[in-house]
This record gives structure tokens, sequence and C-alpha cells, in this order.
């Protein structure tokens, strides 16, 4: 199955009441993880690269991992660029072969980010490549991403209605409470769910938005990494609860990427410590890999969107 885009997508999922997963991607284990994960649930699936895991892996590398997971699994996917900066960077991976981009003009004043954002959707239309936009700052750290607490700002419903209006973006991600990073936050996170219904109403009807930062640090993979040499103390991300619920309410993506680090990171900890003479990369990054197998098929079960790929 060839690569597509994320618009038929989003469009079943707001049909449906469900979110779809969209997880970062940094080598071939945690691909071949989160496409077995997808293809035993029969999900459709969002793989993205951040600009500093495309410098990391190389775009070629990367396109090539994910032709292999398309010619291994019979599910839709979509290979989205996640918090472009540019539209150098955003021009590149579209002329490169992904089918899907994010240009972040969030750190921008709403003009400058309109300006950018009209600019990367004039050239990403002209080819058939929807673009994801975002509007509002988050908290937290993400490979270039970060800002303070203090910097945070809510999405301003007005304001968002606008800035879709002048870009023609084709989602937006929204700022209503969840953060980037493991050390989100030190009580229990609300998340404002008043606010995503204000901007709903406003916006066209299951105009699609995306939440970032919504990994929930799942408690089971902080321990292990804490009990084999980390010092993640009581890193707490949003809970389950309200992932699932803004799923329902809408949302139609919702980024995964910490509980990724965090799966793989405790896994390979823990075989370390397990097996501290043993040298064969594949002794640990295959129980890796398979922690994050089973983490995804978690995320997918609490977005709904099992099963989805069959409609």
């Amino acid at each position: 199955m060839p690569k597509v885009g994320t618009a038929e997508m989003f469009k079943k999922a707001n049909d449906g009441a469900y979110a779809i997963g969209a997880f970062n991607v940094n080598n071939m284990e945690i691909i071949q993880g989160i496409v077995e994960a997808a293809a035993e649930l029969n999900t459709s699936l969002i793989l993205q690269v951040s600009a500093g895991a495309r410098k990391y892996a190389r775009h070629e590398y990367l396109i090539k991992l994910v032709e292999a997971a398309l010619l291994t699994s019979d599910i839709p996917i979509a290979l989205h660029l996640d918090h472009g900066d540019t539209f150098e960077l955003c021009k590149s991976v579209i002329d490169g072969g992904f089918s899907s981009v994010m240009i972040d003009g969030s750190k921008y004043s709403l003009e400058d980010n309109i300006a950018i954002t009209k600019k990367v959707v004039d050239y990403a239309h002209e080819r058939g490549i929807p673009v994801e936009a975002e509007l509002g700052k988050l908290a937290g750290v993400e490979d270039d991403v970060n800002v303070a607490a203090k910097d945070a700002v809510y999405t301003d419903p007005q304001e968002a209605v606008e800035f879709v209006e002048r870009t023609g973006c084709d989602s937006l991600a929204i700022a209503i409470g969840t953060s980037h990073g493991a050390y989100k936050f030190k009580t229990e996170p609300k998340l404002n769910f008043k606010r995503l219904e204000e901007i709903q109403k406003l916006l066209p009807e299951k105009y699609p938005l995306v939440l970032h930062g919504s990994s929930t640090v799942i408690p089971e993979f902080v321990k292990l990494c804490n009990d084999y040499g980390g010092d993640l103390g009581h890193a707490m991300g949003v809970p389950e609860s309200m992932i699932k619920k803004a799923a329902a309410m809408n949302v139609a993506k919702v980024n995964i990427d910490t509980d990724l680090r965090l799966a793989m990171t405790g896994t390979i900890r823990k075989e370390f410590v397990a097996n501290p003479s043993a040298f064969d990369p594949r002794k640990y990054l295959g129980p890796a890999r398979d922690a994050i197998r089973e983490m995804v098929k978690r995320k997918i079960k609490i977005l709904g969107c099992d099963g989805s790929a069959a409609q």
C-alpha cells in the first residue's frame, strides 16, 4: 500500500469519534514496533519525524524504513513532518516523499505565524499534501522545542478561526494544557475541555484538531527507568482518561513521543542490568522493540482507533 495523506484519516476519525495515533520515529526498531502494533489492531497510522530525528537518522534512511513498513503491512500509513520550523524544511520533506507536514510557527506573532503557514500551505496544496499548523504554546521540551511553563499560552478560540481562515491549513494543533516531555506536571493536570469545545464551536464542523504533548508517561515505564539506573523521579503525564475523552470529542490526531522513549530506554536499561556482559545489540533492541509494540497497542485502544483501517 502506498503512503497516504491524513485528510481521509481525519474525516473518518471525526465521524467515528476516535483519534489517530501519531507516533514519533527515530530508528528501525521503533518503526517496527509501532507498525507491528498498528497492523495487529488494523488501525490507520501516522509515523512522524521531527527535524531532530531527520538529522539523526537521515531523510534517506527514514524514507526507506517507511517504505519497508508499507511492504510488510496492509494498513494506511502517513509519513508526517513533526514541528517543521521553516518553509525550507517543509519544502524539502514534501519534495523528498513525505505525505503530510506540520509547520510550527507558534513561537512567532500571530501575523508572522499566519504568513509562514500560508506560504507552506500554498506550496503543499499545489502538490496534494495536507498541512498541520500550531496556534498557542505548549510548555515542555521535545527536541528543538523548548518552552518554559511561564511562557505557555492556551489557544485563543477567536484567533483560531482567523488563523484557519487566513492560512487554509488542514488541521490545527491547539494548546489546552498538554505539555511536551517527561517532566510535564508537578500535580495531575486538568485539560481545558471547555476551551476545546469553544474552539470546535467556532471552527467549521468536525475541523481536525490535534493534541501535542499527549504522552501519559506510563508509570510502569517510569519505574522501569528508575529501577535500572534512571532518575526520572515522579515524572507525570496526561491521564489516559483525559486523552480518551479528547479523542471522543473529535480531536482527530494525538501525538505520542515520550512514552516511546520511556518504553525503549527502560527496557534497554533492564536488559543491560540483567546481562551486563551482553554486547549483541539484538539482545537489548529486540526486547525494546517488543515493549514499544505493546505500549503502542495500549495507546491505540485508548484512542479508540483500533479497526479503523477497515473503515
